[in-house]
């Protein structure tokens, strides 16, 4: 099992430094703000080249979440039009610092809209982006009108995502909090999920601080929160792909979290 950390968007966060401590061989960042429509930009000395170069010589293989407030499932033009262009921003930026993803949320559309243009979106969004980096949408915690929260609404994005010319640069990224607070049935999940995609390129393996069905997205310390050990080992397992730790603590806290989670392997 290959695992890293997320770093967020403070002032000192450095994917590689953190990688160093903790002794990772792969990190996820954020490029900007991930709460801001504008602005974003390579914070690193020398900029995305300088990211790409130092990574290459650390040999951390870098994935970059994009920011949340990206929704192109949206009927709102005001959000889903400038999100694509957020979208292909972060993927350009992404491929100028040599990542190896994009994580994108599935996102949702409001209250009494039909789920199927939210779908439609979707396939829309990706034949308007050149994926130099593919993009991993990632499946949801909450929201009625998800797009990627329970599995047949999974199903329905992927028929959509399929359609879509360029939908071989299209992934999947499984979070195992956004699991467990969106209900699904942790049982075999790993299969069903391959089932509909056909694949996993990345897992979030995350500890849940609220119960399952909760619909909150709290992320804890592997092994303290609600989530069943034996489900983040089953996910980890048979997944067998990139693991990234979005959970809280310092690099020595992930460190001894990703021991943790080794030895129940």
């Amino acid at each position: 099992m290959t695992a890293g950390f997320h770093v967020g968007a403070h002032s000192d966060a450095d994917p590689l430094a953190h990688a160093a401590a903790g002794g990772f061989s792969i990190m996820q960042t954020f490029i900007g703000d991930p709460q801001a429509w504008k602005g974003h930009a390579v914070d690193h000395p020398g900029g995305a080249a300088g990211l790409k170069a130092d990574a290459e010589a650390a040999g951390v293989g870098l994935y970059i979440h994009a920011p949340y407030v990206i929704n192109v499932a949206t009927t709102n033009n005001r959000i889903r039009i400038p999100s694509r262009q957020i979208l292909a921003r972060q993927v350009k930026l992404a491929a100028e610092v040599g990542a190896r993803g994009v994580i994108v949320h599935g996102g949702h559309v409001s209250a009494g809209d039909d789920p199927a243009v939210g779908f439609d979106n979707w396939r829309k969004a990706i034949e308007g982006l050149d994926l130099a980096v593919p993009i991993l949408i990632e499946n949801t915690a909450g929201g009625a009108n998800a797009m990627a929260r329970h599995l047949d609404r999974i199903a329905m994005l992927w028929d959509a995502v399929g359609a879509a010319a360029g939908s071989e640069n299209v992934g999947f990224c499984l979070d195992t909090c956004h699991a467990h607070a969106s209900g699904m049935d942790p049982s075999g999940l790993v299969d069903a999920i391959k089932g509909i995609t056909g694949r996993i390129d990345l897992v979030h393996l995350n500890d849940s601080r609220d119960a399952a069905g909760s619909g909150a997205d709290r992320h804890e310390v592997l092994g303290l929160g609600q989530v069943d050990p034996e489900f983040l080992v089953e996910v980890a397992r048979e997944a067998d792909t990139a693991t990234i730790l979005e959970t809280p603590g310092d690099a020595a806290s992930h460190a001894a979290q990703v021991g943790w989670l080794r030895e129940l392997l």
